[in-house]
């Protein structure tokens, strides 16, 4: 994470927190990074050097005034206007940190080899709210590579317990064993 990317969505968050906005923003400035994302055209029209400031802040206004709250079209504009456009997917996900971190949310990918029913997924929820403490946020993903069994991903740390993470453990033993 880049200091701007943690700096201005860290004054972003902070405003939005002390005025009682912080999951409005958050959820409007999750629809502007999908947007913006689907379009690098977008990204980099506002981050072009000919392009001068007022244009983009116009460019920005005609896209999102009255679509998502002032504080994040100012936000957007104030990137535009810093030269820190490109910045805006990191804000957004450092955002997301601060929201979650702040409300005590904690943020797991589960991947699976096949679909998790539904009683999977709450009874693994349960499992790691009560461990953590936190609430957690579970994000089923599908990957037939891992075979079977899961891995967890959340705040940096893995904990895999798939079917190919032990194969690759015993290939390693063995490929390693002194004979």
């Amino acid at each position: 994470m880049t200091r701007v990317g943690r700096e201005y969505a860290q004054a972003l968050f902070d405003l939005a927190r002390d005025e009682g906005l912080s999951e409005r923003i958050l959820k409007e400035m999750e629809l502007v990074d999908e947007t913006a994302g689907c379009s690098s055209e977008f990204l980099r029209i506002l981050s072009a050097p000919n392009i001068s400031k007022q244009e983009k802040c116009g460019i920005l206004d005609n896209c999102f005034r009255g679509k998502v709250h002032p504080y994040v079209l100012n936000f957007m504009k104030l990137l535009a206007e810093k030269g820190y456009a490109r910045s805006l997917s990191e804000c957004c996900k450092t955002y997301r940190e601060l929201y979650n971190d702040f409300n005590g949310i904690l943020a797991v990918k589960a991947v699976t080899a096949v679909p998790m029913t539904e009683e999977q997924k709450k009874r693994l929820q349960a499992k790691l709210e009560s461990m953590t403490g936190k609430r957690v946020m579970l994000s089923p993903v599908v990957d037939a590579a891992i075979l079977g069994g899961v891995r967890l991903d959340y705040d940096g740390t893995r904990v895999d317990d798939t079917v190919r993470h032990r194969l690759d453990t015993v290939r390693s033993m063995l490929v390693n064993a002194t004979l």
